[in-house]
């Protein structure tokens, strides 16, 4: 039997295009795979089989060259987005039994670029917390070492990934919920620029700090993904059209960066040394091939702070009525964020408001000068999978769920493009990564300096793999 689940997406797209393979092919080989797997990992927690063939002989009825550019390649969606027909719980009690009716405007629109939706991926109650568990689906575990976590919110996504149950999936970030689970699981996630991605919409049409964004195994792939993900929709106001060359295209030119930044400890942050020790290890790797690797980092001061302040704020404004109504139902961290945000202050919200611009203004300036800044992807290696969140780095006591996720923070508010690129592992076989981040709305430089580095740093190929305990 031939193992389509081993290939890249690339590769199977350009089979379904050559007419080799057809989608319902790729749906049983990834159904069979996730029957041998998925009980170990606990990555895809909702199956819509039936729902998969029915658009796949729908694709099948169409010529091969108005199927789109994924031409029928089934894929894995966060379950914090609506997929029409598929019960979506977002990891919470609350709502165990919501099968929506309408799906979410970036499942549209990777639907209707030949997509197949093969089914939902694990995530925390309502995408909360870098670690992925929830009450309704348990736990998901890392797939290097099952008594780890996998990272979170889009654990799922980037275990499901890992294992070669789909060839892409969906991924959403705030605080690093898409770069910390791709860098657990040695797989790519890219936050994209703020609107490059339509989805929704929600109750906050004007967010800029949560986006989707694309997860797969390698950068080219990921860049596939994001062809069929980008573009304006006229319901998302802070949307905007794709560039006239695919992402895909340009990824391939594999430009080269002129000047790579780099900056281990942002801020002050805790950063474990062993994450320190695979990024020098990558950083000395993409130095040796040529690449002019200096150190450098924007002013980050302050910029962790005022993201809680964000997004404490934002919890506040969504979480409110859930809280009156169902505040037995929620986890302890949920309600401690969407309580944060009832008590600030206006001056609070306006000082990190301000904050985030003055960022801004830094990292258009700094990137006059430089083509990437590199960072780590997580300021810790994957830990026991029963910690729900970390509670000390490197003896540093940290008093909060999201106290943890600055390093990533500190890109988001930036509101730049960054990629999470697998870049190594620990002595004792645990993954990391390393965060590329690239000009504002520059995702297609981005892509192709990371196939750059991809190609120096040599672990492209290491995933999928079969769970180990």
């Amino acid at each position: 039997m031939t193992e389509f689940w081993r290939l890249s997406a690339l590769k199977a797209v350009d089979l379904l295009k050559k007419g080799d393979v057809t989608p319902l092919d790729l749906i049983d080989d990834a159904l069979a795979r996730i029957a041998v797997v998925n009980p170990e990992v606990n990555a895809i927690v909702t199956l819509c089989a039936e729902r998969a063939r029915d658009h796949a002989k729908r694709l099948m009825a169409k010529p091969i060259d108005q199927r789109g550019p994924l031409c029928g390649l089934p894929f894995g969606v966060k379950e914090l987005n609506d997929v029409a027909g598929v019960r979506t719980t977002y990891g919470s009690p609350i709502f165990a039994d919501n099968v929506p009716v309408k799906s979410d405007i970036m499942v549209e629109k990777l639907e209707d670029n030949g997509g197949i939706v093969l089914g939902m991926t694990n995530t925390p109650e309502f995408g909360a917390g870098a670690n992925t568990f929830n009450e309704v689906h348990g736990e998901t575990y890392n797939p290097w070492n099952t008594k780890l976590n996998a990272g979170g919110s889009s654990g799922g996504a980037a275990v499901a990934l890992a294992t070669g149950q789909v060839w892409l999936a969906t991924g959403s970030d705030l605080g690093g919920s898409l770069r910390t689970p791709a860098a657990f699981c040695s797989v790519v996630g890219l936050r994209p620029s703020p609107g490059r991605v339509p989805s929704g919409p929600g109750e906050l049409r004007f967010d800029t700090l949560s986006v989707d964004g694309p997860m797969a195994r390698n950068v080219t792939d990921t860049a596939l993904m994001l062809d069929a993900m980008a573009g304006w929709h006229i319901d998302i106001p802070v949307s905007f059209p794709a560039p006239t060359e695919s992402f895909l295209t340009t990824t391939r030119r594999r430009l080269k960066p002129a000047r790579i930044a780099f900056c281990l400890d942002p801020a002050g942050l805790p950063i474990e040394p062993g994450v320190k020790d695979v990024c020098r290890k990558a950083l000395d790797k993409l130095s040796a091939a040529g690449l002019d690797v200096e150190e450098a980092t924007p002013d980050f001061s302050g910029v962790g702070n005022a993201f809680q302040t964000l997004r404490a704020a934002d919890y506040a404004a969504t979480m409110r009525p859930l809280l009156n109504q169902h505040r037995d139902k929620l986890k302890a961290e949920v309600i401690w964020n969407a309580e944060k945000g009832l008590k600030l202050t206006g001056e609070e919200i306006g000082k990190a408001h301000i904050r985030r611009s003055r960022l801004y203004a830094d990292m258009v300036k700094f990137f006059e000068t430089y083509d990437l800044l590199i960072l780590p992807a997580a300021p810790i290696l994957p830990r026991d999978i029963k910690e729900r969140w970390p509670r000390e780095i490197n003896g540093e006591q940290l008093d909060n769920y999201v106290e943890w996720l600055k390093l990533a923070a500190l890109i988001t508010m930036t509101s730049c493009p960054v990629l999470s690129l697998p870049s190594g592992f620990s002595p004792d076989g645990r993954p990391m990564g390393m965060q590329l981040v690239g000009k504002p709305r520059g995702e297609g430089a981005l892509l192709s300096h990371a196939l750059v580095c991809e190609e120096i740093l040599g672990v492209r190929d290491l995933v999928p793999i079969d769970p180990r305990g």
